[in-house]
């Protein structure tokens, strides 16, 4: 993982022709159409695919997936909050303007992943049924939360935005169609769980469609010139110190907690990541269209950041593991031999 995500290569090949070819007129009346289809498919097979017991068995153990939800749902808006606050304080010039900073608030509002949450627990040696349970939780907690945070974030700042009235609109076209999965999901769930593959690539190019009709109203609106170079390289900092203040203050979080070392390892991975499987899609329902491309742009940054470093920090559990085993095993058979 190293390389660069081969999803968030189509993304940007995504970007880069909407930014060549934007589509305009009624072929993007019609392409929006067609990105609420595919949302709403994309969630109603979500809802299909996630078995109950995983819900039920995720509540277990309370304090570990309390902290997880804590960490996405308090801490990042707190600190996005803080950092905006501090930077407006002391470089009220230096960095990006308050779109960006709009979607650096929006990234810290949005849940965990789940893949990559799991991954990257699974090679850390680390409880990887309480991150799959985490990652859930948090997902299904996000389709709610996310929306509200943003509203409250974004009130905070200044920004005009309407809490329940995302709310409604998430709920209408994200979590109607979840809670659809879920009631055909004796019926449907075998059949997306048979087909796992064909439904990973619709998800992701559903995703892929919504990033190139969000950047084509972008472009329309004048992007690139409002974004420059060096305002992405101050993204990618910010991105980069808040995800190091998150995996710092979550391994502190669990020490403090007294929790085991592989759930330490869970609540560090679920707690600082952040989703760009749900985030595209709720941008997509919560911003007006032609917004949405500058606000997913420090998220897709984020995306390859962490996974970029979180890949690091796993090995390197994984590697410390590994030592701790073979130091194990070769002082076993030296305490063997010294007993009579």
């Amino acid at each position: 993982m190293k390389r660069l995500d081969p999803f968030l290569m189509s993304l940007i090949c995504a970007i880069a022709l909407a930014s060549i070819l934007p589509c305009r007129g009624q072929v993007e009346h019609i392409l929006q159409h067609v990105v609420t289809i595919l949302i709403t498919f994309m969630f109603f097979f979500q809802g299909a695919k996630l078995e109950r017991h995983a819900i039920v068995d995720s509540v277990k153990d309370w304090k570990l997936q309390g902290s997880v939800l804590l960490c996405t749902f308090a801490l990042f808006p707190l600190l996005g909050i803080g950092l905006h606050l501090l930077f407006r304080a002391v470089f009220p010039d230096a960095l990006f303007g308050e779109e960006l900073w709009s979607g650096v608030l929006f990234l810290c509002c949005l849940p965990s992943t789940v893949q990559s949450s799991i991954a990257l627990t699974s090679i850390a040696k680390g409880n990887v049924t309480a991150a799959i349970c985490a990652a859930t939780v948090s997902n299904i907690a996000g389709i709610a939360m996310t929306p509200l945070l943003t509203g409250l974030v974004l009130g905070h700042v200044g920004a005009e935005h309407s809490p329940l009235g995302s709310i409604l609109d998430v709920s209408k076209e994200l979590l109607l169609p979840f809670a659809l999965g879920q009631i055909l999901q004796k019926w449907v769930g075998p059949i997306v769980r048979k087909h796992k593959i064909l439904i990973s690539f619709t998800d992701r190019g559903s995703i892929v469609v919504v990033v190139y009709t969000a950047f084509s109203s972008a472009v329309v609106e004048g992007i690139w010139h409002r974004v420059s170079g060096a305002h992405l390289l101050e993204v990618a900092l910010l991105d980069t110190a808040m995800l190091a203040l998150v995996l710092g203050l979550s391994h502190l979080m669990g020490k403090g907690l007294g929790q085991t070392t592989s759930n330490s390892i869970a609540l560090q991975f679920c707690g600082s990541k952040k989703s760009l499987a749900s985030g595209v899609p709720m941008a997509s329902v919560i911003f007006p269209a032609a917004s949405v491309g500058i606000i997913v742009l420090p998220l897709m940054i984020y995306h390859q950041i962490q996974l970029f470093t979180c890949t690091l920090l796993a090995r390197r559990y994984s590697t410390r593991f590994l030592d701790t085993s073979d130091q194990g095993t070769t002082t076993s058979p030296q305490r063997r031999t010294a007993t009579p």
